[in-house]
Order: structure tokens, then C-alpha cells, then sequence
């Protein structure tokens, strides 16, 4: 079946920097792309980063474009999410999500998320 397993989450002072990891198992990892979500206390889930199948395309939430970056190790199943220069508002818990199926994919997975706190 397929597994999301996020990791790497933790306390952080504004500033710093964490890099979270999402293991993923049960489906074809280098097929599909993957995103990052976060969702803090009161808010919806926000998108916060995507990146393609192969590794060749990111995108960004405008909140974190040139402080995230996403990345993939297709010959480990893994993707990361390395952020730096963190701020209080990116407190929230980060969640992995793929959305895979052939022909179209239409079945969506999350892992069970971690949680990240940025303070002083």
C-alpha cells in the first residue's frame, strides 16, 4: 500500500533552518510528482511546494520562494523540503502528498505529518 512518512520536524529559533524528508513507498516514487503542504492552527492547508517527477521543474508559494527548496532522490523514494531563514509564520504542520493513478491520476496520499515551530 502506499506510505508517506514525513520526518524532521522539530523546534527551531527564527532564522534557522530544518530540512524535512518524505519517505515514500507502495507506488512507481519516480512517476509522480510530489508536494509539500503545511497547515498551521486556524488555517487551511496551503501548498507550499511541487516538484515534477524527474526533479527538472519547482514551484513555490510566493511565502517561501527563495528561502525553500524542494528537491527529490528518486533512487531513495525520498523527497526533502530544506528551509531556511525561518520565520514564526511558517510554524505549522507539514504534510507530504502525492496524487498518483494511471491513466490520469487521481488518487491522493498524505503522509501523517510533522511539525514544525519556529521560536525564540
Amino acid at each position: 500500500q502506499v506510505q508517506l512518512a514525513e520526518s524532521g520536524g522539530g523546534l527551531v529559533q527564527p532564522g534557522g533552518s530544518l530540512r524535512l524528508s518524505c519517505a515514500a513507498s507502495g507506488f512507481t516514487f519516480s512517476s509522480y510528482a510530489m508536494t509539500w503542504y503545511r497547515q498551521a492552527p486556524g488555517k487551511e492547508r496551503e501548498l507550499v511546494a511541487t516538484i515534477t517527477a524527474a526533479g527538472g521543474s519547482t514551484n513555490y508559494a510566493d511565502s517561501v520562494k527563495g528561502r525553500f527548496t524542494i528537491s527529490r532522490d528518486n533512487g531513495k523514494n525520498t523527497v526533502y523540503l530544506q528551509m531556511s531563514s525561518l520565520k514564526p509564520e511558517d510554524t505549522a504542520v507539514y504534510y507530504c502528498h502525492a496524487r498518483i493513478g494511471w491513466p490520469i491520476p487521481r488518487s491522493d496520499y498524505w503522509g501523517q505529518g510533522t511539525q514544525v515551530t519556529v521560536s525564540s
